[in-house]
C-alpha cells in the first residue's frame, strides 16, 4: 500500500493532483483546529480587536496562498485566485448582515455566537464543495452554460441596484418552521450545546433535544446555499479552474466568519457598497458573454484591476454617504444621555 501511495499523490483530480488537493484539506484542517481547539477552546466574548487580529491572519494566510499558485500554476491562475476571493469575500458582506438578524432571532449570546459560526464552515466546506464540483464538471461538458451563468449574473446585478434594504424573515423560513414541527427544540439555551437530553427517568434514557443553537447553525447553514447560488456563477464566470474556484472560495469564508465580529457592529456604514457589486456582477456577466461570443480571453489582470477598482471606490463612496448619519446617531446618543442624567429622580429612588 505504501508503494502504491505516490502514484495515488500524482493523480489528476479535476485538474489537479490528489497530493494538492489532501494538502490543502490538511492545512484547512489545521487552521481550524488551531481556531477551536487552542485559540478559541474557551468560550468567551470576541471583540472587535481580536476579530480584526483574526481577519489580518486569515486575509495573510489567503494571500500567501495565493502568492503560491501565482507562483506554481502561473500569473494568470494567481489573478484569477486573487480576483475570485475578491469578489467572494465582497458578496459575503450581505451574508455578514443576515448572520446578525439569525443571531438576533435566536437570542444567541456573543459568547457563543463564534462557536456557531465555526460549524457552520464545516457545512459549507462540504456544500461549497459539491456545487463546486457540479458546476465546474458541467462547463467543461457544456461550456455554453456559460452564458446561462452570464444573463443570471446581470440579472442579479440589476435586481441587487434596484432592491430595497428589507429585514429577511427569518420567521418565515420553510426549513425552520419544518424544524420547529419535527424536532423536539429547548426552549431556553444550554450553555454551548447544540443537543441535550431530557432527564433520565429510572433505567430510561431522556430524548434527545435540539438547542437554538443548533437552529441558528442550520439556518445560517441554508443562508450560506443561498448565497452560493449567486457567488458560485460568478467565480465560475472568472475561471473554470476547480482548484482556484474552490480554495478562493474557502479561504474567503474563513476570513468572513472571523471578521463577522468586527464588521457586524458597522455593518451599516457599507449600506452602499451594494452598488459596486451589482456593477461588478454586471461586468462578470458582461465579460463571459464577451469571451464566449468572440473567443477572445479578457486578461486577468483586467478583471483584477477592474474588481479592486470598483470595490476600493463603492469602500469609500459608502463611508463618505454614510458619515452624515453616523454623526446624527452619535448626537442623538449623547442627547439621550445627557436627557437622562439631567432626568429628575424618580420618587421610588429618592432617599428618605
Amino acid at each position: 500500500m505504501l508503494e502504491s501511495l505516490p502514484e495515488f499523490l500524482t493523480l489528476s483530480v479535476m485538474g489537479t493532483s490528489a497530493g494538492i488537493w489532501l494538502a490543502f484539506i490538511g492545512l484547512v484542517l489545521v487552521i481550524l483546529t488551531l481556531d477551536l481547539g487552542v485559540l478559541n477552546r474557551k468560550d468567551h466574548e470576541i471583540g472587535m480587536k481580536e476579530s480584526l487580529w483574526y481577519s489580518l491572519g486569515y486575509i495573510t494566510l489567503a494571500c500567501m496562498f495565493g502568492i503560491w499558485v501565482w507562483t506554481d500554476r502561473g500569473a494568470e491562475d494567481g489573478m484569477n485566485y486573487f480576483t475570485a476571493y475578491l469578489v467572494e469575500q465582497s458578496l459575503s458582506l450581505d451574508n455578514l448582515f443576515v448572520m446578525s438578524v439569525i443571531f438576533a432571532y435566536f437570542g444567541i449570546p456573543r459568547m457563543y455566537q463564534h462557536r456557531v459560526l465555526f460549524w457552520g464552515i464545516i457545512g459549507v466546506i462540504v456544500m461549497r464543495g459539491i456545487l463546486i464540483g457540479f458546476g465546474t464538471a458541467v462547463v467543461h461538458q457544456f461550456e455554453e452554460i456559460l452564458l446561462l451563468f452570464a444573463a443570471f449574473l446581470i440579472f442579479t446585478g440589476i435586481k441587487m441596484m434596484r432592491s430595497n434594504d428589507d429585514d429577511p424573515g427569518i420567521e418565515d423560513s420553510k426549513l425552520l418552521k419544518f424544524l420547529q414541527r419535527h424536532m423536539n427544540v429547548t426552549p431556553f439555551m444550554r450553555g454551548h450545546a447544540f443537543f441535550v437530553r431530557e432527564k433520565t427517568t429510572g433505567h430510561h434514557k431522556g430524548k434527545l433535544q435540539a438547542t437554538p443553537l443548533f437552529l441558528a447553525l442550520v439556518t445560517i447553514e441554508l443562508a450560506d446555499l443561498i448565497f452560493a447560488v449567486d457567488s458560485v456563477p460568478a467565480v465560475l464566470s472568472i475561471t473554470s479552474d476547480t482548484f482556484v474556484v474552490y480554495t478562493s472560495n474557502i479561504f474567503a469564508v474563513l476570513g468572513l466568519r472571523t471578521m463577522y465580529f468586527a464588521v457586524a457592529a458597522v455593518i451599516h456604514r457599507f449600506e452602499y457598497m451594494k452598488y459596486a457589486l451589482s456593477i461588478i456582477l454586471i461586468f462578470i456577466g458582461l465579460k463571459a458573454f464577451y469571451v464566449q461570443i468572440t473567443d477572445e480571453k479578457i486578461p486577468a489582470v483586467i478583471s483584477l484591476g477592474i474588481t479592486l477598482t470598483l470595490l476600493i471606490g463603492g469602500f469609500i463612496y459608502s463611508l463618505i454617504k454614510t458619515r452624515a448619519d453616523e454623526r446624527l446617531v452619535a448626537q442623538q446618543a449623547l442627547q439621550n444621555r445627557g436627557n437622562n442624567l439631567g432626568a429628575p429622580e424618580p420618587e421610588s429612588q429618592k432617599p428618605e
